[in-house]
């Protein structure tokens, strides 16, 4: 008999969100998916540098 050992949560939900990225880049361009990347870094960085602020302020 043998045991099915489970997926640790973190590694799962790491896998889903590389699944989901795929689809999302799916059949673009190179460019478009650095387009993609440079936007969605900015997005990053402008919700990193929001929350750095109500932090501060609370």
């Amino acid at each position: 008999m043998t045991t099915k050992i489970r997926e640790p949560e973190c590694v799962m939900l790491k896998r889903r969100g590389a699944e989901h990225v795929a689809k999302l880049i799916a059949g673009l361009s190179l460019e478009e998916q650095l387009e993609f990347w440079q936007k969605r870094t900015q997005a990053m960085l402008a919700r990193q540098k929001e929350s750095h602020q109500r932090k501060a302020a609370a």
